[in-house]
C-alpha cells in the first residue's frame, strides 16, 4: 500500500486531498505544519507538501525532508519561480494548486515508479528440451513454441523452478492463483491435464498423491499446439 503524507495548513483542503487519495487506493494522512512533517515523513512513501506553511518556509522544509531520507517529494505551488527553486532544493515533482485529484494521483504513481523501479523478471529456465522464458511469456519444446494460457505458464514455471522438488497443492494455489483465491483446488488438476496434453505426455508432470506435483521428463511435442 502506497503511503502519502499531505502537508497543508488549510484543513479543509487537506481533508479533501486525503479523502480523494484514499479513494484512489492510497493510504493517506495529513499534517498542518512543517515541523510535524519532519517528525513523521519517514513513515510515508511520498510527501505532498504545500510551500505555504505557518512555521517553516517551504524551500527549507523541502531541503530538510530531502536530507532526512529518500522519501519521494512533490511540492504544491502556483508560482513558476517557486517550482524551479523547490526542484533545485530536492523535490521530485511539482503540481499547481488547481491540479485535479486524478492528475495528482497519476503524478504520485509516476514518481514512485521512478524512485522504485520494478524488479527484473525472473530468469528463463531450461530443463532438458523444455525452455520457459518469463520475459517473453513463452514456452518452447525442442525449439518449437507451445501455446499456453497465463495460468498454465505460471504453473509450469513454478514446477520447473525446482524440478527435483514436489510442490504442494497449497503452494501452487498460493503462487499461481494467490492465497485469497477461494475456489476448489480441482482447477490445478484441470491445468495440469491441459499442460500434459500440450507437452505430449502424461509423464511431463508427475502427480504425487496426497501432496502435489513435480516436473517430469517424459514428453514429446504433440502434433498440434494451442495458439
Amino acid at each position: 500500500m502506497r503511503r502519502v503524507l499531505v502537508v497543508e495548513q488549510d484543513t479543509s483542503a487537506a481533508a479533501a486531498m486525503v479523502s480523494d487519495l484514499r479513494r484512489q487506493g492510497f493510504t493517506a494522512r495529513s499534517v498542518s505544519t512543517g515541523q510535524q512533517a519532519l517528525r513523521v515523513h519517514r513513515d510515508a512513501d511520498v510527501v505532498l507538501f504545500s510551500l505555504e506553511l505557518p512555521d517553516i518556509d517551504g524551500l527549507e522544509l523541502c531541503r530538510g525532508l530531502r536530507s532526512g531520507g529518500d522519501t519521494a517529494l512533490i511540492a504544491v505551488t502556483d508560482a513558476e519561480l517557486e517550482r524551479v527553486l523547490v526542484l533545485h532544493a530536492g523535490a521530485d515533482d511539482c503540481v499547481v494548486k488547481s491540479c485535479g485529484f486524478r492528475e495528482i494521483g497519476a503524478r504520485i504513481e509516476a514518481v514512485l515508479r521512478r524512485a522504485r523501479p520494478r524488479p527484473d523478471p525472473p530468469d528463463a529456465i531450461s530443463v532438458h528440451d523444455l525452455h520457459i522464458d518469463p520475459r517473453l511469456r513463452e514456452v518452447r519444446l525442442r525449439g518449437r513454441p507451445v501455446g499456453v494460457t497465463s495460468k498454465e505458464f505460471e504453473l509450469l514455471y513454478t514446477l520447473a523452478a525446482t524440478p527435483e522438488t514436489v510442490v504442494t497443492r497449497k503452494e501452487l494455489m498460493a503462487q499461481v492463483w494467490g492465497s485469497g483465491w477461494g475456489h476448489t483446488s480441482r482447477t490445478i488438476d484441470t491445468h495440469v491435464s491441459s499442460l500434459r496434453a500440450k507437452l505430449g505426455s502424461s509423464g511431463c508432470i508427475i502427480t504425487v498423491r496426497g501432496v502435489g506435483y513435480r516436473l517430469g521428463y517424459a514428453w514429446q511435442m504433440p502434433e498440434t499446439t494451442a495458439g
